[in-house]
């Protein structure tokens, strides 16, 4: 399994295995791009990097945050843009994509949908058994997206929509 929390200048990732009721954390960190960079080399490097990540770590699922904006337009569309250099990554590499909204990620790793940022690091922290809260905040969001999808791949929910055909 692996989680991404999509960016332009931070992409986090994690990997990691759900097995036995236990997470097994497999590898995490962020891909960056240099603010100086044209834009179209940094959607490069997002793709090259997100391939390799796949290559190396084989995951079944790609869990990847919906995107929501309220207010600066302009980011939205690069994050959007870099959002789809690294679905397509994951298309050409033949794995599976569910997204997940910010609201869900902090119900399913809190138990609380109004959970604060720190609130869902620190419970991802305690779920991986890590000694400390991975850096920068994108990687912790990361392995927090990818918790959420091992929490919606097995509800109900989950197993009515596979039946039907209906994605997540």
């Amino acid at each position: 399994m692996l989680g991404i929390d999509p960016g332009y200048a931070i992409v986090g990732y994690g990997a990691i295995r759900f097995q036995g009721g236990q997470y097994n954390p497999l590898g995490f960190g962020a891909i960056i791009t240099d603010a100086d960079m044209p834009f179209n080399m940094r959607l490069e490097k997002i793709f090259n990097r997100t391939n390799e990540i796949i290559n190396a770590c084989k995951p079944d699922v790609m869990a990847i945050e919906k995107l929501y904006f309220q207010n600066n337009q302009k980011t939205a569309i690069c994050v959007a843009e870099a959002r789809g250099v690294i679905l397509l990554a994951a298309q050409l590499n033949g794995v599976e994509v569910c997204e997940y909204t910010p609201l869900q990620v902090k119900q399913a790793v809190t138990g609380y949908g109004q959970a604060t940022k720190n609130q869902v690091m620190e419970m991802t922290r305690r779920l991986l058994k890590l000694k400390e809260v991975p850096k920068p905040d994108d990687t912790a969001d990361a392995l927090a997206i990818a918790i959420c999808h091992t929490h919606a791949q097995g509800s109900g929910l989950r197993q009515f929509m596979i039946k039907r055909g209906i994605g997540l």
